[in-house]
């Protein structure tokens, strides 16, 4: 499968439908249980699309700190794409359980490592479901393959550069939480963290991106609301949020609409708002 054939991030469920015995498609479903119910099953067992591999967010990351499924070294990425049968020269399709929530972040993720044939199946399971498209409960039989892992440090945020970016105002910072979160009218669900956000960060809650029918918006409407949020796609960009998944549906969505330089900071508000020496604005 070219991937010059394939210009957004996002394939549709006809076309998945299509290249599904595609023997260089490889089908991921991307799995974290939401942050309000952290002790939520995986659907994977009872039921997914014909082919996918299982991609837990909270295993395949760093173990060495406590802050929640933050980027592994890339040789423990590599290894646990071999085992999973993820390789180079594969076309990659995501997909998650709710529709937009960790499939973006596995996208992100596999695209920071250096596969670049990577997409998300809009929409999602919902969609596939609705549709009466095909679904399995047996795992498919794994066959490992050489994942050349290669670690784009430019697409990630740390919190060094977090703090560059709004000392300097070198880059755009947006925020994906809700308004409530981010104004620190709302508590964070994750314990021990404050309320706000950093100085100079702009907000565009993420599900604004995506439309009624559960699918993203299109090109008009994602940049139209980027625009609105403040945020100038030809400027450089950082996304950030509670813990670096939901800022990486920001990511997508700036990649959508042609944005060249996007990072995501990785420990978003998960480091930040846990910590006593950073600067938290309210209101």
């Amino acid at each position: 499968m070219s991937e010059s054939s394939l210009v957004s991030p996002l394939v549709s469920t006809e076309w998945l439908a299509d290249h599904l015995s595609a023997p260089d498609v490889r089908v991921i479903n991307a799995w974290m249980p939401p942050v309000t119910d952290p002790s939520a099953e995986p659907f994977y067992p009872k039921e997914h699309i014909p082919g996918a591999v299982f991609f837990d967010v909270n295993e395949v990351c760093d173990k060495t700190t406590s802050l929640p499924h933050m980027l592994p070294p890339a040789h423990q990425f590599a290894s646990a794409m071999r085992k999973m049968g993820v390789g180079d020269g594969q076309t990659l399709v995501v997909y998650d359980d709710f529709g937009f929530y960790s499939a973006p972040r596995v996208w992100w993720t596999l695209r920071t490592m250096g596969a670049r044939s990577v997409y998300v199946l809009d929409g999602g399971m919902p969609k596939w479901r609705a549709e009466g498209r095909p679904l399995e409960q047996t795992p498919p039989m794994m066959r490992e393959s050489h994942f050349s892992a290669r670690l784009d440090h430019s697409a990630v945020a740390d919190l060094a550069e977090v703090r560059k970016v709004i000392s300097t105002g070198s880059r755009q910072l947006l925020d994906a939480r809700s308004a409530a979160r981010f104004a620190g009218t709302a508590p964070e669900p994750r314990p021990g963290l404050r309320s706000g956000h950093m100085p100079g960060a702009l907000n565009l809650p993420f599900n604004l991106l995506i439309a009624e029918d559960g699918t993203f918006h299109k090109k008009p409407e994602l940049e139209a609301a980027f625009r609105n949020a403040g945020i100038d796609p030809e400027k450089p960009v950082t996304t950030t949020c509670g813990s670096g998944v939901t800022a990486s549906i920001l990511a997508m969505g700036l990649s959508i609409i042609g944005a060249r330089d996007v990072s995501v900071y990785d420990g978003s508000w998960s480091e930040w708002g846990a910590r006593d020496d950073t600067d938290v604005v309210t209101g």
